[in-house]
C-alpha cells in the first residue's frame, strides 16, 4: 500500500482512548463527591438541602443510566444482535 493512498484505513484507537467507562465513572464520581460535601454543610446547618443537591444526585443517577446502557450494548455485541453497536 502506497503512503499517499486516500483510500487506505486509518489505524483503530488504542481502546484506552475509546472506552466511555472510566469517563462515566470518573463524572459520577464527581458528583458523588458534591453530593457528600454539600449533605455535611446541609447536615451541619451551614446551608439547606437545596436544588444543587438534587442536581448531584441526578449526576450520579444519569451516571447510573449510562453504564446500564453500555452493558445492555455490549451484551447484545456478544449475543451477536444485527442492529447492536460497536464499542
Amino acid at each position: 500500500m502506497n503512503r499517499f493512498d486516500l483510500h487506505a484505513e486509518p489505524p483503530p484507537l488504542p481502546r484506552r482512548l475509546t472506552d466511555p467507562v472510566p469517563v462515566i465513572l470518573a463524572g459520577s464520581a464527581v458528583w458523588a463527591a458534591v453530593a457528600v460535601v454539600l449533605g455535611v454543610l446541609a447536615a451541619t446547618g451551614v446551608r439547606p438541602l437545596d436544588v444543587w443537591f438534587a442536581a448531584t444526585l441526578v449526576g450520579v443517577g444519569l451516571g447510573a443510566v449510562g453504564l446500564a446502557v453500555l452493558a445492555l450494548q455490549r451484551r447484545a455485541l456478544r449475543r451477536g444482535v444485527r442492529g447492536a453497536q460497536k464499542l
